[in-house]
């Protein structure tokens, strides 16, 4: 399992547009994807900010590559999201799942 990790600002005013626009339009086009495990949403309130922080699940780099394309380091951001963020790291970060425990996660 591989994590893709991708962090943005946005302002208290925008942050929920951001979500709702995660939800509505990000997630179902995932779900779509043969090697999609999963997402998070991370916000927290930070000096005037939302800090936000996308964490979504995979099961090999493959099932990455077929949603990012062959440079899957790249932030992959439609126009809408970018419209409501304040800022964002135009990069991601692979991190490989060593160990979880889903017990606690909440469904939404």
């Amino acid at each position: 399992m591989i994590a893709r990790v991708w962090s943005a600002e946005a302002t208290p005013d925008n942050a929920p547009a951001y979500a709702a626009h995660l939800r509505a339009q990000v997630i179902p086009q995932l779900q779509e994807i043969a090697g999609y495990a999963g997402s998070m949403l991370l916000e927290r309130a930070a000096s005037g900010t939302v800090e936000i922080l996308v964490i979504t699940y995979w099961e090999s780099m493959d099932a990455i590559q077929r949603f990012a394309g062959s440079g899957s380091e790249q932030a992959v951001v439609a126009n809408d999201a970018a419209a409501v963020l304040t800022r964002f790291n135009p990069q991601v970060r692979h991190y490989t799942v060593s160990a979880q425990d889903g017990r606690w996660i909440p469904q939404m």
